[in-house]
């Protein structure tokens, strides 16, 4: 699974406008929340009350929480199991 935050193939002096951030967000190529486009030309950054989070999978700005890998758990698949947490979503550009 890909973290929403790391992208090295941004270019920061890109003076392009930049196109508005969905209310929900994946990292998972599954999900179908997932918007590839985001994640192939810019780098998003998360905040939850007020923090800034590395460790995010999903997100939803209207109902307030982030999902976040478990460091253990895994699904009957293999996957990492989520761990929703709630709060004051923020949704950024870096």
């Amino acid at each position: 699974m890909a973290h929403l935050l790391f992208n090295a193939d941004i270019n920061m002096n890109d003076t392009k406008s930049l196109p508005s951030l969905p209310d929900r967000l994946s990292g998972n190529p599954r999900s179908p929340h997932h918007v590839a486009e985001i994640f192939e030309q810019h780098n998003i950054g998360i905040k939850l009350n007020d923090k800034e989070r590395t460790d995010v999978e999903e997100y939803c700005i209207s109902e307030g929480w982030v999902k976040i890998a478990s460091p253990k758990a895994l699904d009957r698949r293999g996957q990492p199991l989520l761990i929703k947490l709630k709060g004051t979503v923020e949704a950024f550009y870096r």
